[in-house]
């Protein structure tokens, strides 16, 4: 069979312009194909993009640099084995007009394209942007690159505005600044959620924007008045990370009879352009020649870590026998995926090998209901793990958060070397004792639990509270805190901090730079609705903060700006 890629617009275009690139065979031996994209400039390494699976069109540009990228297309007919691969070089031109800076729409009515002549190799250039009088932002550094022109997102912005910007070059001995350009903002689309300030934060709040993943909807940034900043794309489920230098991670979870191809992971940038994107398919596909067992899908966490890879949440499942019931019984775990920066599979840990099968889910959740990932086995299965965060820990192994069992779970990676056993259990019957003098002093039914990176002796958690508030029959959702003494085994309460609704699910914890405490309360049931609240708490515990959104939000993160997570 012979496989042939076309774009959408014909060579030169304009860096930034973006590009449909689509494959055919129209002399395939069956309609059951799948394609991988790949991308590379001009006599370079191919990185890519998307791997395989059954979307034959990729809609990508040049971002960067102007000059020759070559895209490939390979395609494979699953049912033959056959396999074709075919590749075209598109030209992509400078936007920078006579020797000026020029600021290009985008597909974003909130982004734009920032595109400055060359500056000399060794030095480097950034670009600031603000309305008039208003706050001044930058974008990162970048290096220069000889002769080729240099580009830049600009996000952050608000509707309707007009901003100016210049580029800013870093010779090493000087800053020598480049002229002002002016352009003007359009309008966010008409459907995205609100953002209503209930306790407005002080002037000197620092991480100014709030960056929300509802379920299903526009991911939105907001300053903390509660005006619209950036959106990103809206067929996300999670959004589960934001990446430093506009790159965000999310997954798609397909879970009415999809097949395993339908459930993706994805890492894309401020315009929403895919940069990385695979599918539990292919993964599977690894998995198999690996000896492993195959997962259903991915859900919850899709994470950078060290080493260029990025560590993912996967659901597997089996069929025991008077296991957590009697009789036949579908239990669903978790399996930790870690991909190379190519998409290989290069480690995993199954909770099926590491963890007692025998110890039910807390509060014997079965699925299918809110939350569960996708299974095939049977109707019904066992919720039995139902994990939803992971962090790659400051000496380099994976701390990994299991709702259903209420544990932080610190597991044995070693950057990549560790066998995956357990190096202790964080939680009620856990490893560690707590100094607290609270009748319920540990978390249950967590989300987010992780070490501060400016401390890792301290962790924060966000305390659903599932456990506690079924056991009292009430019960608020809490923001904590814990000094972590992993020698001795010992956890030392810093903050428990009640925050006066119930999540019954979702949810997240971070650190600001000012040395409060964000807490996302994403999941609350009132006046016959599901919506989220966002928190600001200080050391003492009281709000210095608090906004509340009217859809169900996974995580919330507080930003310095769109580049920088803090």
């Amino acid at each position: 069979m012979t496989a042939t890629v076309a774009p959408s617009l014909q060579p030169p275009q304009p860096v930034g312009t973006m590009i449909t690139f689509t494959a055919s065979v129209p002399d395939a031996p069956s309609p059951n194909l799948w394609y991988r994209f790949r991308v590379r400039p001009q006599g370079g390494a191919y990185q890519t993009v998307r791997d395989y699976g059954p979307l034959s069109s990729l809609n990508w540009t040049a971002s960067r640099h102007e000059g020759g990228y070559e895209l490939e297309v390979s395609a494979r007919d699953l049912d033959t084995g056959d396999e074709s691969t075919a590749a075209l070089l598109f030209q992509f031109v400078s936007a920078v007009t006579s020797g000026q800076p020029v600021v290009s729409p985008t597909g974003n009515s909130l982004v734009f394209l920032y595109s400055a002549p060359p500056c000399d190799a060794g030095s480097r250039m950034r670009v600031q942007f603000q309305t008039p009088g208003g706050t001044v932002q930058n974008t990162p550094f970048q290096g220069c690159s000889s002769g080729l022109s240099m580009n830049f997102y600009l996000a952050g912005l608000l509707a309707g505005t007009t901003y100016t910007a210049q580029h800013i070059v870093d010779t090493g001995f000087a800053f020598v600044s480049g002229p002002a350009v002016t352009f003007t903002t359009g309008n966010p689309p008409a459907n995205l959620y609100s953002d209503t300030i209930l306790l407005p934060g002080a002037n000197s709040t620092s991480d100014p924007i709030l960056l929300g993943g509802p379920l299903g909807g526009n991911i939105v940034a907001n300053d903390l008045a509660g005006n619209v900043l950036w959106y990103g794309p809206s067929d996300l489920t999670f959004l589960t990370r934001a990446q430093a230098g506009g790159e965000f991670w999310g997954i798609i979870e397909s879970l009415a009879g999809a097949d395993p191809s339908q459930q993706v992971v994805r890492k894309f940038d401020l315009t929403g352009m895919t940069l990385l994107e695979t599918n539990a398919a292919r993964v599977n596909e690894q998995l198999t020649a690996l000896g492993k067992r195959t997962v259903t899908g991915f859900h919850h966490e899709a994470r950078p870590i060290a080493g260029g890879r990025v560590a993912v949440l996967a659901a597997d499942e089996q069929i025991f026998t008077d296991t957590q019931g009697p009789g036949p019984v579908d239990v669903l775990g978790d399996m930790i995926v870690v991909l190379d920066q190519d998409l290989n599979v290069v480690w995993t840990w199954d909770a099926f090998d590491n963890l007692n099968v025998n110890r039910p889910a807390i509060l014997g959740e079965v699925c299918p209901a809110a939350g569960c990932p996708a299974f095939y086995l049977a109707p019904t299965a066992n919720d039995w793990t139902h994990g939803n965060a992971l962090q790659e820990t400051a000496d380099g192994n994976i701390l990994y958060s299991t709702r259903n069992q209420d544990w932080l779970i610190k597991i044995s990676y070693d950057g990549g070397n560790g066998d995956g056993h357990i190096l202790w259990r964080m939680g009620a019957g856990g490893d560690f004792q707590i100094n607290s003098s609270d009748p319920f002093p540990w978390f249950s039914h967590q989300h987010d639990g992780n070490f501060a990176t400016s401390d890792p002796t301290q962790l924060l958690v966000f305390d659903d509270g599932n456990t506690r508030v079924a056991y009292m029959q009430g019960g608020h959702s809490r923001g904590q805190v814990f000094q972590i003494d992993e020698q001795n085994f010992i956890v030392n309460p810093l903050l428990n901090a009640d925050l006066g609704v119930y999540s019954e699910a979702v949810g997240s914890a971070q650190l600001l730079l000012d040395g409060n405490y964000h807490f996302d309360a994403g999941f609350v049931s009132e006046n016959n609705t599901i919506d989220a609240y966002s928190f600001e708490i200080d050391s003492s515990g009281q709000m210095q903060y608090e906004a509340h959104q009217n859809v169900i939000l996974y995580r919330t993160f507080r930003m310095t700006d769109l580049y920088t997570p803090d």
